[in-house]
């Protein structure tokens, strides 16, 4: 009877993960069925509808998704996408830790912006488990409207036919956290180490925006050059000995700058010996850092004519990572 009492018991609240998302395979199908849905977002772009609707239904979606197909087939894995596999894998540590912390069951459900799990997924189980109280927590260091934004807006979207909301809280950004911070740090040196020597250069390479939106409001630049700043100062970095750069631009408009792959391929052409790269925005390894910066980046940086270039993967699902989440969860939750 008492073992039926603490099943039933509700967790006093619950927890979130949102990120981005990903294709369900790697096929042009599903590529193509996971960027109508990601570019059609006005905060993703903001280009007047019916213009968009022409330009990404006529052209991008017809010649985009096989390209991109391609690109993920090179680092897809057995469970799937990189992203949604460490996604679970951060899910699976959290809720662990949280246990451990808290000596009850926290849950912690995963959700993407676009694609699946989505959040109506994630609903239905909150409402399974009696939850009236969620943490979310969007898997952004820097805000930005383009990403932590249009997490908040796709919630807003999930909760419109749901006729009993939970009380709500949001993480907005933790760019400047001490524990995010220290686990960037920690990363660093531990590739170097592993190397044997510290690299000559450090170039911290962030998602790009339209310069824009920058001028419109949007701080995700700022929070970018304090985090950078912030990681350069913990490890001790001249101001010569690094570099915060901007990758992943899309479309003919004008992006935050410097770009990351003109800056590698100037480095590459000043015989630079010895870059690492690291990507203090994603949290999670995906297209963008293991295909793209792993990849193509190397690529351009080597034929230039540098050597001895070195990636430092995301936080993934690294201790330090997630004891930084279980401190946010930790300050955020307070009086439930």
């Amino acid at each position: 009877m008492s073992q039926k009492k603490v099943s039933q018991k509700k967790p006093p609240f619950a927890v979130m993960l949102v990120n981005l998302g990903t294709p369900d395979a790697p096929t042009p199908a599903a590529v193509r069925k996971y960027l109508a849905e990601f570019l059609w977002d006005r905060r993703v772009v903001d280009v007047p509808r019916p213009l968009w609707w022409m330009i990404l239904h006529g052209i991008i979606l017809r010649t985009r998704p096989g390209r991109v197909a391609h690109n993920y087939q090179q680092v897809w894995t057995e469970q799937g996408s990189p992203l949604l596999a460490i996604s679970r894998q951060q899910q699976q540590a959290l809720q662990a830790r949280l246990q451990d912390e808290l000596g009850e069951t926290i849950p912690v459900l995963l959700a993407m912006t676009y694609g699946s799990p989505s959040m109506e997924d994630a609903g239905r189980e909150l409402r399974r488990l009696g939850v009236e109280r969620l943490l979310v927590l969007p898997l952004y260091p820097q805000f930005s409207a383009t990403t932590t934004a249009a997490a908040f807006d796709r919630l807003a979207a999930s909760l419109k036919r749901c006729p009993h909301w939970p009380e709500l809280r949001f993480i907005r950004d933790y760019h400047q956290h001490p524990a995010y911070i220290r686990a960037l740090a920690q990363s660093v040196r531990q590739a170097w180490h592993q190397q044997g020597q510290e690299a000559a250069k450090l170039v911290m390479s962030f998602h790009g925006i339209p310069e824009r939106y920058a001028r419109q409001g949007d701080p995700y630049p700022r929070h970018c050059e304090a985090t950078a700043k912030a990681l350069a100062d913990e490890l001790g970095l001249r101001s010569d000995q690094w570099l915060l750069t901007y990758q992943s631009r899309f479309g003919k408009e004008p992006w935050l700058q410097p770009y990351t792959d003109a800056t590698l391929e100037q480095l590459g052409s000043e015989k630079l010996r010895g870059l690492s790269v690291i990507c203090p925005g994603f949290s999670a390894d995906c297209l963008e850092t293991l295909e793209e910066i792993e990849g193509e980046n190397r690529e351009i940086f080597e034929q230039a004519g540098g050597s001895d270039f070195s990636y430092v993967p995301a936080l993934n699902d690294r201790p330090e990572h997630i004891q930084m989440m279980v401190e946010l969860v930790l300050q955020h939750s307070q009086g439930w």
